[in-house]
């Protein structure tokens, strides 16, 4: 087992951790990474891991809290373009390779957190009243007889099932002309999605 190396710089510990964790949890998940590797690739001792963040799995909710927060920095919902968004979403996506292994693990391993996880339901939350503020305004744009949550949660599942094409499951190389054609799916299948039932 490894030593971890003595802690270098306090101010930056936590950012070290949080780093290290990651690339640990996308890894091996909760229940296979080890305090020892995330203490090792922090430059950092256990004790102020615990000391920082309480137990693994706290941490492990930390951690995705914290990917969560630089998702939504670069991509921001634009509920009067669902199209667009769903379009920025999967590049940021796709170019996060590290974000989707976490959250399957999170959703495996944790089943339940994620919602309840104050940066991911305070987003969703924002996400749904603008997207109902759009349906009342522009019933012509998007579909006003869907409920926003579930018509959020559409979009949502069509960008992640198709993140999960590029590199992944159907191993679409990134990148290439395929990886192109699913971008293109994903913004038709949107537009498609939320438009209302006479123009869809």
């Amino acid at each position: 087992m490894p030593t971890p190396r003595a802690d270098v710089g306090r101010a930056a510990t936590p950012t070290r951790i949080l780093e290290a964790a990651a690339e640990e949890f996308a890894r091996y998940g909760l229940a296979g990474a080890r305090v020892d590797r995330i203490a090792e690739g922090a430059a950092a001792n256990k004790q102020r891991i615990y000391a920082y963040f309480g137990g693994k799995e706290a941490l492990f909710d930390q951690v995705v809290s914290a990917r969560i927060l630089d998702l939504l920095d670069a991509v921001p919902f634009t509920a009067d373009d669902l199209p667009g968004y769903a379009v920025r979403l999967f590049d940021f996506t796709v170019g996060h390779p590290e974000l989707v292994r976490l959250l399957l693990w999170h959703t495996l391993e944790r089943p339940g957190v994620l919602g309840a996880l104050e940066r991911s339901a305070t987003s969703s939350a924002a996400k749904v009243e603008a997207l109902r503020e759009v349906q009342a305004r522009h019933p012509e744009r998007i579909d006003a007889t869907v409920p926003a949550e579930r018509l959020l949660g559409q979009v949502l599942a069509t960008v992640h099932g198709s993140v999960l094409t590029v590199g992944g499951i159907l191993a679409v190389p990134e990148g290439t002309e395929a990886a192109d054609d699913v971008r293109a799916d994903v913004r038709r299948a949107v537009t498609r999605i939320v438009a209302p039932a006479a123009s869809a």
